[in-house]
């Protein structure tokens, strides 16, 4: 698996080190400069376009965070990266240009965002990104399949999977109960080979975890964003994904 040690050796800006009211976006290129500036981690979120590239933006639709609507995979790399990030000069980046922004200066946590459909090939093309990245850089995601693709492509790149205790229907349509059992508790791993665990902060107590942990896996958690989240973290994780304060 190779030394992971620079994975949780930072606290881990979630959707970079965002602050709304400063004007500063989640995943936009000013959260991705102010996270650097301090020396967190980022965790970032990846979408694809309608042409196949990995746009960095969390929502399926574009009306949350932007004055277009719609959903971002019905448009270009070009059309989107003309959009604005609502309120900011700030442009929808490629991961590309994420990268290029960031240049290695602190580790990159990339999580390929999945419908759960089947369709990998914005994990492929993750993978390509990241294998051609000169910095520290982990992809993950909800979706084991994600992590397969990722397998397949590239079997030594660091991949993780996100994960939390329950799978409730209205959040998760296309997960049946046995699939969301399957997830909860990490039983995907002679597929996936996961290397890293990325589980919700609510969740920690579960036997899954204790069992990453105990077996030498790092465990990152998400989101941490009170001072109970915190100590949780601080007993049941080895780093946090963490927002709305500065550690």
């Amino acid at each position: 698996m190779g030394d992971l040690g620079w994975l949780t050796a930072r606290p881990v800006a979630h959707r970079g080190f965002h602050d709304a009211a400063r004007g500063i976006i989640e995943n936009a290129p000013s959260a991705m400069d102010a996270a650097v500036a301090r020396g967190y981690a980022i965790e970032l979120d990846i979408q694809a376009s309608a042409d196949g590239e990995a746009m960095v933006f969390h929502d399926f639709t574009l009306d949350r965070l932007t004055e277009a609507t719609g959903p971002l995979a019905a448009r270009t790399a070009a059309e989107i990266g003309r959009i604005l990030f609502r309120g900011t000069s700030d442009p929808i980046l490629t991961l590309s240009q994420v990268m290029a922004r960031v240049r290695g200066q602190v580790p990159l946590v990339i999580e390929i965002k999945s419908a759960f459909t089947g369709d990998t090939r914005l994990a492929a093309r993750a993978a390509q990104l990241v294998c051609a990245y000169a910095g520290p850089a982990a992809l993950m995601s909800f979706d084991p399949q994600m992590l397969v693709e990722v397998r397949r492509q590239a079997p030594s790149l660091p991949r993780g999977i996100v994960a939390e205790g329950r799978y409730e229907e209205a959040e998760w349509p296309r997960i049946s109960r046995r699939e969301g059992v399957v997830l909860a508790n990490l039983l995907h791993w002679p597929r996936t080979r996961f290397q890293f665990v990325n589980y919700r902060v609510a969740d920690l107590d579960r036997p899954a975890v204790r069992i990453a942990r105990a077996v030498g896996l790092p465990v990152l958690t998400w989101t941490v964003r009170t001072a109970e989240d915190r100590a949780r973290a601080a007993r049941g994780a080895d780093q946090m994904v963490f927002e709305g304060f500065a550690p």
